[in-house]
């Protein structure tokens, strides 16, 4: 079952793949370009260049490259360390600059200002291809003028921190910042903006989407000031920007979890399994949801419902974890320790869940894998210390990926045999 896991989660990965989700949504004819409903002659524009940031931003780059080729007079995409050595993509129009990821640094900022002075420069015959994904918010931090990047690190680093959802923190980054909340496609007026979109957030939500810089924003300085007052963050007095509510840019969503736990279904109907979707849009405390994850597969194993065995039960979206103890781990490593405490004893059952970005948390494991062989006899102290690294390390159940280039948040997997 262990081997049935992996594989599931292998397929999910697969129609994550960012390249293969641009190459569905962006046509080309020769003459015009399609992107979902719209069409852009390509006459119409003396210049198209490419911007951007994120985990899947250098594939992403990769097919827009692909498929305009030569049109594309040049553009800067941050992309986080390890990218280029880890995917070997090489852009030959296009400048991957790579940087820091989930605590912004210098060069993420050098590129972020790179890409503003393109936007700033672009005019009315101009198009900027926009190419986002999840971690696009810590790739392009451009501090307002009152805020040090260094200032910014530790305001992200204290909500990440404190249990601070991805709603929250990019409500934050979109205030503290020149180039979130729709500020890009502002400071690219008045030319064309396409923006193509990988969704790692929870229902698939434009402006919070790698902070949405190419969408208007909903939220306001006020809201992300009772964030800051919530978690216990000061900022200095004048530092909140607020930002634009509207603008012009097309924004497409090209890839989501929804995708993905589509063909995590499918592949587990083809094991056999009787499968049932929780929800691509499961958030909350990682315990909980754990726990909750646990209860349904009791009652498949006492009474065969909501769904008869062999059973496979499926959930994506981004849980969040509350650091009490001083142990090293991420919040699918953490759900499967305290998913795997709350079936102790209850009959066969494998646990699985995973980053599809190949991250999770501070580690170098996408996430882990227990069943009913697991032993939990000391599972609880490293749960209270937020240590599920340590505990599967020693069990050699971390789930090792490297970076996939691709990021739709998390995939959850229970078996049932």
């Amino acid at each position: 079952m262990r081997k049935h896991a992996l594989q599931i989660f292998r397929a999910a990965l697969a129609a994550s793949d960012p390249y293969a989700a641009v190459l569905r949504q962006l046509k080309f004819d020769g003459r015009t370009l399609i992107a979902g409903r719209r069409r852009y002659r390509t006459a119409d524009f003396d210049r198209i260049q490419v911007i951007g940031a994120g985990k899947a931003s250098a594939a992403m780059a990769r097919a827009v490259e692909h498929i305009l080729g030569r049109l594309i007079k040049g553009g800067v995409v941050n992309v986080p360390d390890g990218t280029l050595l880890n995917t070997r993509v090489k852009l030959r129009r296009i400048e991957l600059n790579p940087a820091g990821h989930p605590i912004p640094d210098e060069r993420g900022e050098q590129g972020a200002q790179r890409i503003l002075e393109i936007a700033h420069e672009a005019g009315p015959r101009d198009l900027l291809i926009c190419v986002i994904s999840g971690g696009a918010s810590a790739l392009m931090p451009a501090p307002s003028p009152l805020l040090t990047l260094a200032a910014k690190q530790e305001i992200t680093r204290k909500l990440l921190n404190a249990g601070a959802t991805i709603h929250e923190l990019n409500t934050v980054r979109k205030h503290l910042s020149l180039i979130k909340g729709g500020q890009l496609a502002a400071a690219a007026s008045p030319a064309c903006v396409l923006s193509l979109i990988l969704s790692d957030v929870i229902g698939d939500d434009l402006d919070v989407i790698g902070s949405g810089p190419t969408v208007g924003d909903s939220s306001t300085a006020q809201q992300a000031e009772s964030v800051l007052r919530k978690f216990g963050v000061s900022v200095p007095v004048g530092v909140l920007l607020e930002t634009p509510k509207v603008t012009q840019a097309q924004n497409l969503i090209v890839g989501s979890n929804r995708l993905a736990m589509d063909a995590a279904a499918a592949k587990a109907k083809q094991l056999g399994y009787r499968t049932l979707v929780l929800s691509s849009s499961v958030d909350g405390e990682t315990r909980e949801i754990a726990r909750m994850h646990a209860a349904i597969a009791k009652e498949i194993l006492t009474a065969g419902r909501p769904v008869r065995r062999p059973a496979c039960l499926l959930s994506g979206g981004e849980t969040t974890v509350t650091v009490r103890g001083k142990g090293l781990g991420g919040r699918n490593q953490e759900f499967v320790l305290a998913a795997a405490i709350a079936l102790e004893g209850f009959g066969p059952a494998t646990i699985f869940s995973a980053g599809t970005d190949g991250l999770d948390g501070p580690t170098d494991a996408a996430g882990a894998i227990a069943d009913e062989r697991t032993s939990v006899l000391d599972a609880r102290e490293y749960l209270d210390n937020n240590d599920s690294y340590h505990f599967f390390e020693k069990l050699d159940a971390l789930v090792k990926t490297g970076p996939t280039g691709t990021n739709v948040m998390d995939v959850r997997i229970l078996l049932v045999p």
